[in-house]
C-alpha cells in the first residue's frame, strides 16, 4: 500500500474549456463560463454548459441509446488516455480501472422519459427499453467500459459533491491493492439537464441569481447568493510511479494525502469540525504539516452558510502558514457536482510548472465570515515554486474529502 501513485494524463471538459491547457488558460485571464439557461418546467436560470463534442468518440446512435453522463465520461476517458501518451491498442484492456464518481445518476433520463410519454396520455408502453441501462449507478463508467473495449473493473462511486476526490482516491488505493495496472478516474455530473435540481436548490434559497450570468457565482463574496449548477468531467490516467517510470511517461504530480470522512450531523449544512479533521488527516497521511501546503482550492459553492461554515473549519487547522495560498474556482464554472473536486484539482495542477495561484472570480467584497490569510482574488498570484496542492470536496449528507498532491520528483 506505500507504493507510490501518479497522475499522468487527464481529460476534462468544463464550461469553459474542454482541455486542461484551455481551461487553466481561462483561470489564469479571468475568464468564466457561465451562461444564461432555460430547461423545461423551470424556466430561466443560469448554468454552467460544456462544448465538447460528444461525436468525437461516440457515434450517433451511441449518444442517442446512451446518456449525457456517460458521454461526458467517455470523452474524458478518451482525453486522458490521449494525454497519457500510452500505448493504447497493445494494453492488456482486463488490467485498466473505471473508477468514476458522481453526485446522482438517471434524474435527467427519468424526467425525459416521463415527459415523453406525458405527450401520448401516460401510455408506458411508449416507455424506452433503455432506461434500465441508462439508471443504473454503474451506468457512466459501464459506458466508458463498453465505448473503450475495457474489460477490468469498472463501478461509480456516490459522494455527491465530494465524488470527483473520491474517484481518484478509489483509484489510487485500486492501483496500490494491484486490482488494476491503469486507472481511470474522477467524476462527472449532467446535472444541469434536469429541472428537478434547479427547482430544489431554488425552493431551498440557495440557487444563484444575478442579471449577468458571468457574475452569478460569487464564492466567499458579500454579496453571494447561491449555487449555479453546471455540468462537466475530469478523468485522470493514473498509474504505479514504477510503471510510469518505464515507459518513460510525463507526470503531473504524485497523490501523497487523502482523506474522508463524514460529519453525521446534518442533511446539507456542513460541520467546520468534520471538514477540519478531514483536511488534518490527510496532511498526517502525507506526513505534512499545514505550513506545508502551497495552494488550497476551496470548495467554496457559493451559498451563504456552507462557505462561512468551510471557511471556519479551515482557519482551524491553517494557522501561522505565511505560504499557504487559498483560491476557489467555482467563480469562474458554477458547481459541477460530482465533477467539481476533479475538475478542480485540474485547474491547478499547472501551478507546478508556471507557479501561479488562480484567483477566486466574481470576490469584489470578501464576506468577513470567509477571511482567510493570502486568499488570491483580482488577478493570479505568482508564488515562485509550487511543491503541494491541496484540494477539498464537500457533499450533501456530509461526506468530506480531501487530496493533496506533491510536484513530483524523483
Amino acid at each position: 500500500m506505500q507504493e507510490r501513485i501518479v497522475i499522468t494524463g487527464v481529460g476534462l471538459t468544463a464550461p469553459n474549456g474542454d482541455t486542461l491547457a484551455d481551461f487553466r488558460q481561462a483561470l489564469l485571464d479571468g475568464r468564466g463560463g457561465i451562461q444564461n439557461y432555460e430547461i423545461r418546467y423551470f424556466g430561466k436560470t443560469h448554468a454552467g454548459i460544456c462544448s465538447f463534442d460528444p461525436l468525437k468518440y461516440q457515434t450517433k446512435k451511441e449518444v442517442r441509446r446512451g446518456t449525457r453522463a456517460g458521454s461526458i465520461a467517455i470523452y474524458c476517458a478518451h482525453e486522458a488516455v490521449n494525454d497519457s501518451g500510452i500505448a493504447w491498442d497493445g494494453l492488456d484492456k482486463s488490467r485498466v480501472g473505471v473508477y468514476v464518481g458522481v453526485t446522482e445518476h438517471g434524474n435527467v433520463e427519468t424526467e425525459n422519459e416521463v415527459y415523453n410519454i406525458s405527450q401520448y396520455d401516460y401510455d408506458t408502453s411508449l416507455w424506452t427499453h433503455h432506461h434500465n441501462p441508462r439508471t443504473v449507478a454503474n451506468n457512466p463508467a459501464g459506458e466508458v467500459t463498453l465505448n473503450m473495449k475495457i474489460t477490468g473493473p469498472h463501478y461509480t462511486l456516490g459522494a455527491a459533491c465530494a465524488a470527483g476526490n473520491t474517484g481518484l482516491i478509489q483509484g489510487m488505493q485500486m492501483l496500490q491493492l494491484h486490482e488494476c495496472d491503469l486507472a481511470l478516474a474522477g467524476g462527472v455530473s449532467e446535472s444541469i439537464h434536469t429541472f428537478g435540481i434547479f427547482a430544489a436548490f431554488n425552493n431551498q434559497g440557495a440557487l444563484a441569481s444575478h442579471e449577468d450570468p458571468l457574475k452569478a457565482s460569487r464564492p466567499l463574496d458579500k454579496n453571494r447568493n447561491g449555487i449555479v449548477v453546471s455540468e462537466g468531467g475530469c478523468l485522470y490516467t493514473l498509474e504505479r510511479l514504477s510503471d510510469a517510470q518505464a515507459r518513460g511517461a510525463k507526470i503531473y504530480g504524485e497523490i501523497v494525502g487523502h482523506h474522508i470522512n463524514s460529519d453525521a450531523t446534518d442533511f446539507v449544512l456542513p460541520n467546520p469540525e468534520r471538514q477540519a479533521e478531514c483536511i488534518v488527516k490527510a496532511l498526517e497521511k502525507a506526513g505534512l504539516q499545514p505550513q506545508d501546503i502551497d495552494i488550497v482550492n476551496l470548495h467554496a459553492t457559493g451559498t451563504h452558510s456552507g462557505d462561512a461554515q468551510e471557511c471556519a473549519g479551515l482557519r482551524k487547522v491553517f494557522t501561522d502558514c505565511p505560504k499557504t495560498h487559498f483560491n476557489a474556482t467555482k467563480g469562474f464554472i458554477g458547481h459541477a457536482m460530482g465533477a467539481a473536486g476533479a475538475l478542480e484539482l485540474a485547474g491547478n495542477l499547472p501551478a507546478f510548472e508556471d507557479g501561479f495561484c488562480h484567483a477566486c472570480l466574481n470576490l469584489d467584497e470578501i464576506d468577513e465570515e470567509c477571511a482567510l490569510p493570502n486568499l488570491v482574488a483580482g488577478a493570479p498570484k505568482p508564488l515562485g515554486d509550487v511543491n503541494y496542492i491541496l484540494n477539498t470536496s464537500f457533499g450533501m449528507l456530509g461526506i468530506n474529502s480531501v487530496v493533496i498532491i506533491k510536484k513530483f520528483t524523483a
